[in-house]
């Protein structure tokens, strides 16, 4: 009897580090799948522009629509790559400078990128759109399931906008002073950063080991903020920062981000063209605008209040002439 019962027991042992071990090789065996896809490089489309005949739309194709250089864009082209849907969700780029009109009247009528073209729907946003990529698709889950993660991976995707707007104030600024660069200083937002990166200590990214989906909504950003502050203000971002330059080392390993690195050396010079003149031109009316609206905070004045109103708009104006 005690005989049998510790074969039974032998038995149970040896079928439970079976079934664990044919898990682990399951794991592997797709992870080397994702990895041989990814290593195969895309040849991406031309974007298309006003002259460009849409596609067959509302076939059944999985279409994303993207701008090469758009950072927001780029999150839901890193999402697919990641998982691995590169023969799943059809790439579609278009030319924001001379964008093609039946995208506005026949795709998505916000006429902004990205949007996703499936099941005969049109969605956008960004971060919906890698939301709704991970939990529609296949591949690897962007979120991790420890509970303590999501909570803090909420609170990072609420401070995403602002770090994302700190790249316009720095862009916006006058002098080599990005300390006091606006609304959202950038020194501040990457010391923040930093800061998140320390959460954990079990891996280099903002959830610690794995490749996320909050690393998916900073890493255009970074990027931008990395090469932009570099040639702009000649200010290294990683100086003192040494979970960013970890992190930074890390990003370059992965296949799926690097794909989306749109040239440099274009992006610099689209961004010196739209803001070179944007300082001496937005500035002043930007430090009125500020200044109404802090006297607004201590102050009910009708005054106050239509101070602030014509000074907004009349940023949006210089914007529009821009």
């Amino acid at each position: 009897m005690v005989l049998e019962n510790a074969k039974e027991e032998e038995t149970s042992v040896h079928s439970g580090a079976t079934k664990r071990h044919r898990k682990a090789g399951k794991k592997r065996q797709q992870k080397n799948q994702r990895k041989q896809k990814s290593s195969v490089k895309e040849v991406l489309p031309p974007p298309l522009t006003a002259t460009s005949p849409p596609p067959s739309l509302f076939d059944g194709t999985t279409r994303l629509y993207v701008s090469y250089p758009c950072p927001f864009a780029q999150r839901t082209w890193i999402a697919r790559n990641y998982k691995g849907l590169q023969e799943k969700i059809k790439l579609v780029a278009i030319d924001l400078g001379d964008r093609p009109a039946w995208y506005k009247e026949k795709v998505y009528p916000e006429n902004v990128v990205p949007s996703l073209e499936h099941k005969n729907e049109v969605k956008g946003e960004s971060l919906d759109l890698v939301k709704y990529i991970d939990n529609h698709f296949e591949g690897p889950p962007l979120l991790p399931d420890d509970l303590a993660k999501q909570t803090f991976a909420e609170e990072l995707l609420a401070y995403c906008d602002s770090f994302a707007k700190s790249l316009n104030s720095f862009l916006r600024s006058k002098g080599d002073d990005i300390s006091d660069a606006g609304m959202v200083s950038p020194v501040v937002a990457l010391d923040k950063f930093e800061e998140s990166l320390s959460r954990f200590g079990d891996g280099p990214f903002l959830l610690g080991r794995d490749f996320s989906l909050v690393d998916i909504a900073y890493v255009p950003f970074v990027e931008r903020l990395h090469l932009f502050l570099s040639d702009l203000k000649k200010y290294d971002i990683t100086k003192g920062r040494p979970k960013l330059t970890s992190y930074i080392k890390e990003l370059n390993k992965i296949e799926a981000y690097t794909a989306t690195i749109w040239d440099p050396q274009e992006s610099l010079t689209q961004i010196k063209k739209k803001f070179e003149n944007c300082p001496k031109i937005l500035g002043p009316r930007k430090k009125c605008y500020m200044f109404f609206l802090k006297i607004n905070w201590g102050s009910k004045s009708a005054i106050c209040y239509l101070a602030s109103f014509i000074c907004s708009i009349w940023m949006a104006s210089s914007r529009n002439k821009e």
